[in-house]
């Protein structure tokens, strides 16, 4: 870098620009037609730009910065920059000055007054020589000269730095093929169709021969469909830096974290960019952009070049777009007992399931008339594992895949229960990072109707209390009779009894308690006895229960006992169904008191009043003898 001033230029540019003659220093130092402005004393003038050589590519931009220091004067200073070609080194061309619009040469006037070249101020001592566009006659020599303000002549007045320009010598395009794993549409560029879930890959070639060492940097980006493309709308995804750092842009930095967005250098110019589990918003246009970037003398790295080519466009076919349920046969009419069938087919233009996308289908029912989807009664999960909804625990119900896309519920014998509207669910999910799943789409089929009749069988329950009164410490039995009309033969019947007692402290019975019954294949059940003690529950008859209590009543066995009967059907698939059930009316049971139980406890009171009574009289009479018989 040259920081000294030419003796020469106050002959050859006052000669050149007349105009400027007078800013000439006088030859005893000091300024002509100007004040001098008190400064530091000791400090001379330093203006500085950038450490040279400094290499650009033509066709590109250039800002080179220039800023002087230790001057005198106002604080905002003026500048002239000249060049000096390779072909005429001891010629200054003037490029641009800070107070004169008419500053510039022949050569750079129209380039000047295009706005192509210009001087931008920064500061009152600091601006930039930008030049949009260079050209191979733009290198050379660049001179940034600031006219003095000091009072003496001191230090230096310019500042040089060499400018290479190089040739474009840097290439972009698509590789070919273009690489993504799906359907492709001849198209130019091309049109790539990959499903939600699925891998997108998309190659780059990029080369350079820059005979001076640079470092390139590579970039996938995306632009929303018929967007035009520009720095303002392309997003970039992932990009290899000059330091060979991969850095993501902000969309996709979790992805990238997560393993699912992945970017290599192949060889010596190929570069492939890989998006796992393609998601609806990765749809676009891609283009790959390349950077030439190269070291300047001062350690500061600088964009010389860039280009950008366009990959593909990407539709994106997401699986809810895709999916769709159908169910058949049509509405179902069946009786009890029978086998109930409902064939689902998970229909669109889906690939099989596999490493990307996995499927899930169920079965869900709602009774007739009441709203939503109704809860679960079978499915196959993403694994192809099978499981029954909740309470249909214990039944005959297969879910089963019958063909590659045909799904089958069967339950073995259908109940009345079993009446109502019936929905198909199919669930499509797609991997994330790692074996993670995540949900992209459902679908439910139509509401198949499904009817089973009725099995008519109505009971009726009469409880009562047998001997009508009881009292504590006696046994208590509660029988029940049951009545039934209708039903199919081997229709079995179970009872079982309840209570209901107040809390301590409440007026209100509590919820009824189990206290014991049988069920329909004769096996006793027994609850809790609200005063402890065992308990019986008997089939004195066909159509009779009773409830006996042992070991005589508490208090605490009092409450509002009744009768709960049930009627139940059993199918060939050996499972039980409830046809019918009914509740008695309510039983109170009070233990009474025995009249002499009544006697019993003022008695025990009274003589054992008697006997301390007298026990004291006896020891007072004694006590006063003892004495008087002391004293004689």
């Amino acid at each position: 870098m040259e920081v000294q001033l030419k003796p020469r230029r106050e002959s050859s540019w006052t000669s050149l620009c007349p105009r400027a003659a007078h800013l000439w220093p006088a030859r005893n130092g000091m300024f002509l037609g100007s004040e001098a402005k008190p400064g530091v004393q000791g400090s001379a003038r330093e203006v500085l730009v950038p450490e040279g050589p400094l290499y650009r590519v033509a066709g590109t931009a250039i800002s080179i910065s220039c800023n002087v220091s230790g001057y005198e004067g106002p604080s905002q200073q003026d500048f002239e920059w000249f060049l000096y070609r390779p072909e005429a080194p001891e010629a200054a061309l003037g490029i641009v000055s800070t107070r004169d619009t008419h500053f510039s040469y022949a050569v750079f006037g129209p380039r000047v007054a295009a706005g192509e070249v210009q001087v931008q101020r920064l500061q009152g001592d600091a601006v930039l020589l930008k030049i949009a566009r260079l050209q191979a006659q733009d290198a050379g020599i660049y001179e940034c000269y600031t006219p003095s303000t000091d009072a003496r002549y001191l230090g230096s007045y310019s500042g040089k730095v060499e400018l290479r320009v190089l040739p474009d010598a840097l290439q972009v395009s698509a590789a070919s093929p273009p690489g993504p794993r799906g359907r492709q549409a001849p198209a130019s560029p091309p049109r790539l169709t990959v499903h939600e879930g699925q891998e997108l890959a998309l190659g780059c070639l990029a080369r350079t021969s820059t005979q001076q060492h640079t470092h390139l940097a590579v970039s996938f980006g995306r632009a929303v469909p018929e967007a035009p493309v520009g720095r303002a709308t392309l997003q970039e995804v992932v990009g290899l830096r000059p330091d060979l750092a991969v850095e993501a842009g902000a969309p996709y930095a979790k992805r990238l974290a997560a393993g699912e967005l992945r970017l290599a250098k192949e060889g010596a110019e190929r570069y492939r960019m890989v998006v796992g589990g393609a998601q609806a918003e990765d749809a676009g246009t891609y283009h790959c952009t390349a950077a030439e970037w190269i070291q300047d003398p001062d350690g500061s790295w600088a964009q010389i070049a860039e280009k950008r080519a366009v990959l593909a466009h990407v539709d994106v076919q997401t699986l809810s777009s895709q999916l769709a349920v159908a169910v058949g046969p049509g509405e179902r009419r069946i009786g009890p007992g029978e086998p109930l069938e409902l064939l689902c087919n998970v229909s669109g233009a889906l690939r099989p399931a596999g490493r990307h996308a996995a499927y899930s289908v169920g079965w869900e029912m709602a009774p007739a008339g009441a709203p939503g989807p109704g809860r679960l009664v079978a499915q196959l999960d993403t694994e192809g594992v099978g499981s029954l909804g909740p309470g249909y625990e214990g039944r005959h119900i297969a879910m089963e895949k019958v063909a590659s896309r045909t799904y089958r519920l069967r339950l073995e014998a259908a109940r009345p229960g079993d009446a109502g509207t019936y929905r198909c669910l199919a669930k499509a999910y797609v991997r994330g990072s790692g074996a993670r799943l995540r949900e992209a789409a459902s679908a439910r089929s139509r509401p198949l109707p499904v009817h089973v009749r009725e099995e008519g069988v109505v009971l009726e329950a009469v409880a009562w209390l047998a001997g009508g009164t009881v009292y504590r410490g006696e046994t208590a039995s509660l029988l029940c009779n049951i009545s039934v009309r209708g039903g199919p033969p081997g229709l079995r019947l179970a009872a079982s009894w309840w209570v209901e007692r107040p809390g301590d402290g409440e007026l209100s019975p509590g919820p009824a308690q189990l206290v014991g019954g049988v069920a329909q294949d004769g096996v006793a059940e027994l609850g809790v006895r609200p005063g402890g003690g065992p308990v019986s529950v008997e089939l004195v008859g066909p159509r009779s229960h009773r409830l006996r209590r042992l070991h005589g009543l508490g208090p605490e066995d009092g409450g509002v006992y009744h009768c709960a009967p049930s009627a139940w059907v059993q199918h060939a698939d050996r499972s039980w169904y409830q046809a019918g059930s009914a509740r008695s009316g309510p039983v109170t049971v009070y233990p009474y008191t025995h009249a002499l139980d009544t006697l019993f406890v003022p008695l025990l009171v009274g003589a054992g009043v008697a006997l301390v009574t007298g026990a004291t009289v006896l020891g007072t009479i004694t006590c006063c003898f003892m004495k008087r018989l002391r004293k004689r």
